[in-house]
């Protein structure tokens, strides 16, 4: 009795199934994740292409044509404000500020976190307790009101809030990657360079460093909210960005004597600013599902 060969299918060609989860996971779209994209697009092609185009003049005063409302003239699409100055154009600066601030305090409070939480992780023992001291006294500070303070001593600026906010939440940074350190410095991976005379900073670099990085990428881009919204609070304050350099924090506060007649000098930053903030908080869901499978992996 013969079977005949299916046509259809190679002589010796392997063939691979893949689980219907598995085919489902890879069409399936992100609808947050294409939201976040849109949203940062928005924000970053605002900021940063604005100021390439003709007509950029976010100092520029026309008392003759201010506070028009947006959409009414081809010149200022998004309006002027009390001096007849652009609002597009100082939209624009405001989000190249509140970018720069917010990739450099987050980069700081990164790289400090990161390097504390691994030392006191792989290392353990005294300088374990010295560290996470160090953090438990960080919590208990109130940050906001030393900011105030130290802006009213040494005068309020960009360079002032980038390096109080640097230094403020590298604490959850830390703790995340101390409890992974702790949990993989016994590991094989991890204990056989050791035995082959590598350094501890070589293992932390190239073995510890790489697991940690998924789960704190959730940290960081829930972190781009959180420091946006104290930066316009500072500015708001007027303890930030100063005048007559544009902030969305600082263009809500100039627009709220005007916000019966004319509300949009207030809407427009503020739109801008969730823009900004619910793209980075859809893009953190994205990071949390990464993060839970690299975690799924390391845990194998």
């Amino acid at each position: 009795m013969s079977t005949a060969a299916d046509p259809t299918i190679a002589v010796g060609a392997p063939t691979i199934a893949l689980p219907s989860t598995a085919r489902g996971r890879r069409r399936r779209v992100r609808p947050l994740f294409i939201t976040s994209l849109v949203f940062l697009g928005i924000v970053v092609g605002v900021s940063l292409l604005e100021p390439l185009m003709p007509g950029f003049s976010p100092y520029s005063q026309d008392l003759a044509h201010s506070l028009q409302p947006p959409f009414q003239n081809v010149h200022h699409i998004l309006g002027t404000d009390d001096l007849g100055r652009d609002q597009l154009s100082r939209i624009a600066v405001a989000g190249q500020i509140s970018l720069l601030i917010v990739v450099c305090v987050v980069a700081l409070n990164f790289i400090i976190g990161v390097s504390l939480g691994l030392i006191a992780g792989y290392f353990g023992g005294p300088l374990d307790n010295v560290i996470m001291g160090v953090a438990d006294i960080q919590l208990a500070m109130p940050f906001v009101l030393l900011l105030i303070a130290l802006a009213a001593v040494f005068g309020p600026s960009t360079t002032l809030v980038i390096v109080m906010l640097g230094i403020t939440f590298w604490v959850g940074y830390g703790r995340v990657a101390r409890g992974l350190a702790m949990s993989l410095r016994e590991r094989e991976f991890v204990l056989a360079p050791l035995t082959q005379g590598a350094s501890s900073a070589w293992i932390i670099r190239k073995h510890l460093l790489p697991a940690v990085i998924p789960q704190l990428a959730v940290i960081a881009s829930f972190d781009i909210g959180l420091v946006v919204i104290l930066q316009a609070s500072l500015d708001y304050l007027g303890l930030g960005v100063q005048a007559p350099t544009p902030s969305w924090g600082g263009m809500i506060s100039d627009g709220q004597k005007y916000l019966q007649q004319d509300p949009w000098l207030c809407i427009v930053p503020g739109v801008m600013m969730f823009l900004l903030i619910a793209g980075a908080q859809f893009l953190s869901q994205r990071f949390t599902a990464e993060g839970g499978t690299a975690s799924a992996r390391i845990g194998k």
